[in-house]
């Protein structure tokens, strides 16, 4: 075998991506193979370095399904090439995850392997839908079982009848599909018909339905209700607590598809407070921002620094990469100068604050009337000299208007913007499959972007319960430059507020539940 050749067989968790393990993390963010599951949550995907091979190896998709042997060569495969392989697996590997069959594969093949544990389904999910599995006045033992194949199948191995005779809670996995002759086969053998029964469908996701009935109710009820799998099936009277301890179903945004087209890095923020509000959150980045093609004007600057009485930043992406360049060409932070600093917006203002530099004048908003205010509060810029660091295409007037005021000004770009087109976490295939319930932009270039891969109108008339919100009033514009308009609208550079007048305005259209579609026609 190659040196270094390994294998991690890391559990993904039930679906909510924040259920990962901080050591599954930190194996993803050094994998240089993922071989990842369909029930695993593509967004965990992001983890791992944008150099690493991502290999589907799901059997849950019948267009391409992987078997369990190919899976194993696989590992084997990568492994003997040497590589950090993670095998991401839904749940916890060794929890009906086959994940003992391929550690045993990779142990007689001699190669060394890590087991990390998953958040399993089997409590994750009745603890999303408000269910404990144990409870000192209902239940003291759990069993769980598949429910893969039916207790008639001769292909079944479980005891069925057994197991209607032992108390406590009982936890079904995989069986969704033959629920029914499942609790037939249990009141038959001694359970009671009114046996409380619980199942919920894509638990701990945004799209987590639940139903709950009883043994001689839960088959018409799972077929009444569109059950689809995964789904997990609990049975005893812990059921009865979820009226009291439904938590997560009860959040103001459970049920709703939002769509955040920052950066993830920049909206991290943002996609916390609306899965907090109980938000299915598609990232469908808009922009991709990179270094700019021409490094001759910022070398130039760069070359002029003491000359400028004021260095303007636009955004906290234009801080990095200007000092990327700052520090290939000086040494020294303090090779700066003594310029004063002044930055569009707070969360600009912030950036420049984390590497340690405190400007002078930080805008309410990206307004040039604010910017322009917070500048000459300093004094007067007649006479001064001002480096604007910015990219191609921008929508404010301030270079206009500090010429106006007497200023000397050079636009300086360090950085270039272009339409996202890439999809890792696959939030784009799942928007335009089934449309989403709400979009997010922050600017009026991630409008623009978004069009052009989308074509925003026609994606609005497709999905006609789709809602638009915007970070900031100045944002407005592009969308009337498409006919389209707003539903919610926050202060700048405040994801809560946002967050907070998407709950509003969902409030006020007394329309909950997932509105969300199949297509209706096709995009222009």
């Amino acid at each position: 075998m190659s040196a270094g050749g390994i294998v991690s067989l890391v559990g993904a968790g039930p679906g909510d991506a924040g259920l990962l393990t901080v050591r599954g993390k930190e194996l993803l963010e050094r994998a240089e193979v993922v071989i990842y599951d369909g029930l695993v949550n593509r967004e965990l995907l992001r983890f791992a370095p944008p150099t690493a091979e991502i290999i589907y190896g799901g059997k849950h998709d019948r267009t391409r399904c992987v078997s369990q042997a190919e899976l194993n060569s696989l590992l084997l495969a990568k492994a003997l090439e040497g590589k950090c392989v993670v095998r991401l697996k839904g749940g916890d590997p060794f929890v009906f995850g086959r994940g003992g069959e391929e550690a045993e594969a990779l142990a007689a093949a001699g190669i060394p392997f890590e087991v990390v544990p998953g958040v399993s389904s089997v409590h994750s999910v009745a603890c999303y839908a408000g269910i404990p599995l144990t409870h000192r006045d209902h239940a003291s033992s759990v069993t769980v079982v598949t429910g893969h194949d039916a207790p008639s199948s001769p292909a079944n191995k479980v005891d069925w009848p057994a197991l209607a005779r032992i108390p406590g809670t009982l936890v079904v996995l995989m069986g969704l599909r033959n629920i029914r002759a499942i609790a037939a086969t249990l009141i038959a053998h001694g359970r009671p018909p009114e046996t409380p029964v619980a199942i919920t469908s894509r638990g701990t996701t945004g799209r987590q339905q639940t139903a709950v009935g009883t043994l001689d109710t839960v088959g018409e009820l799972a077929a009444r209700e569109g059950l689809e799998p995964p789904a997990i099936t609990v049975i005893g009277e812990v059921v009865n607590l979820r009226e009291q301890l439904n938590w997560f179903e009860q959040r103001p945004l459970f049920g709703r598809r939002v769509v955040v087209t920052q950066r993830s890095d920049l909206a991290r923020p943002l996609v916390s407070a609306l899965r907090e509000r109980g938000a299915e959150v598609l990232e469908v980045p808009a922009t991709r921002w990179v270094p700019h093609p021409n490094q001759a004007p910022l070398d130039k600057a760069l070359g002029e620094l003491a000359s400028y009485d004021w260095i303007l930043f636009t955004n906290p992406l234009g801080i990095e990469f200007f000092f990327e360049r700052f520090f290939q060409v000086h040494r020294d932070l303090r090779q700066l100068g003594a310029a004063r600093l002044g930055a569009y917006g707070p969360r600009t203002g912030r950036k420049l604050r984390e590497w340690r530099l405190y400007p002078a004048a930080v805008a309410a908003d990206h307004k040039t009337p604010l910017i322009l205010d917070a500048i000459t509060k300093c004094g007067s810029v007649n006479g001064q000299k001002f480096l604007i660091l910015r990219g191609d295409i921008a929508y404010e007037k301030v270079p206009e208007a500090l010429t106006k005021l007497g200023a000397t000004v050079d636009v300086v770009p360090c950085y270039d913007v272009v339409p996202e087109t890439e999809d890792p976490a696959g939030g784009a295939a799942a928007l335009v499959e089934a449309g989403a319930d709400w979009i997010i932009f922050a600017s009026g270039l991630a409008i623009e972007h978004f069009h052009q891969r989308f074509n925003l109108p026609a994606l609005v008339a497709r999905f006609p319960a789709l809602r638009l919100a915007i970070a900031s009033p100045t944002v407005q514009w592009a969308l009337d430059r498409l006919g389209l308009s707003a539903a919610a609208t926050s202060l700048p550079d405040d994801p809560q507020d946002l967050v907070n007048a998407i709950v509003k305005a969902e409030a006020s259209s007394h329309n909950f539940g997932m509105t969300y579609s199949q297509p209706l026609v096709a995009l222009g």
